[in-house]
């Protein structure tokens, strides 16, 4: 956000005045979007049910049944700022989707490491029944 937010001041700075806005609108328009993509994620939730996997965001209701779910895996990435961890779910003819809510940027955390086991404990009982 803050490369966005100094792109836009950039352009405002280094720009003809009559190009002005349309740079710094466009800048400003694609780090809302930006935003409200990382916030949609963070403030997701993930809710195990029999049926399968209820995933609600702030703009989106959906539900995976557990027969198209083959593996729920933990994956990391590494940036700028550190690394950080997720729960990603590999769905039936390889398609993928990040869990809502289950990230973490602590190496180690125990909270994050409790959610994962509570799916994959979940998940066995459901397959097992």
């Amino acid at each position: 956000m803050l490369t966005l937010i100094g792109t836009a001041v950039a352009a405002g700075l280094t720009t003809p005045a009559a190009e002005r806005w349309w740079w710094i609108g466009g800048v400003v328009a694609f780090s809302c979007l930006v935003l409200l993509s990382m916030v949609n994620q963070a403030t997701g939730a993930t809710l195990l049910t029999p049926r399968g996997m209820e995933f609600r965001t702030l703009f989106r209701h959906r539900i995976v049944p557990w027969c198209e779910v083959v593996s729920v895996e933990k994956r990391s990435r590494t940036g700028r700022n550190g690394t950080w961890s997720y729960v990603r779910v590999l769905r039936a003819h390889s398609r993928t989707l990040v869990l809502p809510g289950i990230f973490t940027a602590r190496w180690n955390d125990p909270k994050f490491e409790a959610k994962l086991a509570a799916i994959r404990q979940y998940m066995a009982r459901v397959n097992n029944n």
